[in-house]
């Protein structure tokens, strides 16, 4: 294990002989994706991933993964800045094309979990929750609208994304979000690195998650960009989307008018 290094938001650290990095978001209790914490994500990815990562982990400080993306920074004046920097992250982790792990303990919510669903496992706590609760603030996850069918099936990622409701690891495992449930999700990682990943070519690794992913990939490129766009320039132009973020940051019950 290599010494752990800190940036203001991330934490990261080498194991398995350089075969496994480790990034810790570090803001609890939320650990919530702020412009911030998305570029020490993207800077930890630049400096921590070299020729031989075979998986990059993924976890939460504290009791939970995260709360989701900053609403703060939902507002008019910041949202185009904010999902240009999350969604960058997401097609670095593409063209990267290392496999990864998210552990999931507690709340994981929103953008977390778009970046959960990211990842190629995701290990789970019996206590986890997960959800997609945007519509609750009369707004859509860009992101989520295009991983949760992929990762699940359109049924899933359309009820969630609709209902806004929270499930738990176990009903996450059944819709297959959660690839696994465990009390020790590091055990679970550790012992597919063991067993499978330190086995393995990085290269061919590497060619595996593009010829897997190769529509999630074009989606990131073809859909998403027009998703980010009718969030941007008509979503952030109604009277209810406004409100709903106004609300949650003031702590107050919104008042939506339709439109």
């Amino acid at each position: 294990m290599s010494l752990e290094q800190a940036t203001s938001t991330v934490l990261a650290r080498r194991e398995h002989g350089d075969h496994v990095v480790v990034l810790t978001l570090n803001a609890p209790k939320g650990n919530v994706l702020d412009g911030a914490m998305i570029a020490d994500l993207s800077a930890a990815l630049d400096r921590e991933v070299s020729a031989t990562t075979r998986l990059i982990v993924i976890e939460g400080a504290g009791r939970h993964f995260s709360f989701g993306a900053s609403v703060e920074e939902h507002r008019p004046d910041q949202v185009a800045t904010l999902l240009a920097a999350f969604h960058g992250l997401f097609r670095k982790l593409g063209a990267l094309a290392v496999p990864t792990c998210a552990v999931v303990r507690g709340q994981c919510l929103g953008g977390g979990l778009e970046l959960a669903c990211w990842c190629t496992w995701v290990v789970a706590t019996p206590d986890a929750k997960l959800g997609q609760p945007e519509i609750k603030l009369a707004v859509f996850p860009p992101l989520g609208s295009l991983l949760l069918p992929w990762r699940a099936g359109g049924t899933v990622g359309l009820d969630l994304c609709v209902s806004g409701r929270t499930v738990t690891a176990e009903e996450a495992w059944r819709m297959g979000i959660v690839t696994a449930v465990t009390d020790d999700p590091d055990a679970w990682w550790a012992e597919l690195v063991r067993e499978h990943l330190s086995k393995t070519s990085a290269s061919a690794l590497r060619y595996t998650e593009r010829a897997a992913r190769i529509t999630l990939l074009r989606q990131l490129e073809e859909e998403l960009p027009r998703l980010e766009q009718m969030f941007i320039h008509d979503l952030m132009r109604t009277h209810d989307a406004n409100e709903g973020i106004e609300a949650f940051i003031a702590r107050r019950a919104p008042v939506y008018l339709d439109r």
